[in-house]
């Protein structure tokens, strides 16, 4: 049977993480900024339904992958508060992913916002 008081207890201590996150990482707030101007544009572009789609998963892959990354990065201080070159290189590698992740969005979201850029410009100057 299921918990409903567990169940919500679940989701408000997610969502104290999340919120956490936004109020001590200065890169969750940069990536939830630009997510948002991004959405924005792309609904003021008039986004096909795919794009969008694909657009809300590469973001959502970003803020995903910063959580994991703070959550690694305070589990190692927590365990080795001293400098150690293991808790560098898990701090390095959780940070990395996240710079991967990354980079790879910004290109697809190129690819995903050239077309109708260049369609939105050419009507302006019609």
């Amino acid at each position: 049977m299921i918990s409903w008081r567990k169940l919500f207890s679940s989701f408000m201590f997610a969502f104290a993480g999340i919120f956490t996150t936004f109020k001590t990482e200065q890169n969750f707030r940069i990536h939830t900024i630009i997510s948002v101007i991004v959405i924005t544009t792309a609904i003021a572009l008039d986004f096909s339904s795919l794009k969008l789609i694909i657009l809300l998963i590469v973001i959502g892959l970003v803020l995903a992958l910063e959580l994991i990354n703070t959550a690694i990065e305070n589990t190692v201080d927590l365990i080795t508060p001293e400098y150690h070159l293991l808790a560098k290189k898990a701090k390095d590698a959780a940070a990395g992913a996240v710079l991967v992740f990354s980079i790879f969005a910004v290109i697809i979201g190129i690819l995903l916002f050239i077309e109708p850029l260049m369609n939105s410009i050419n009507n302006m100057k019609q």
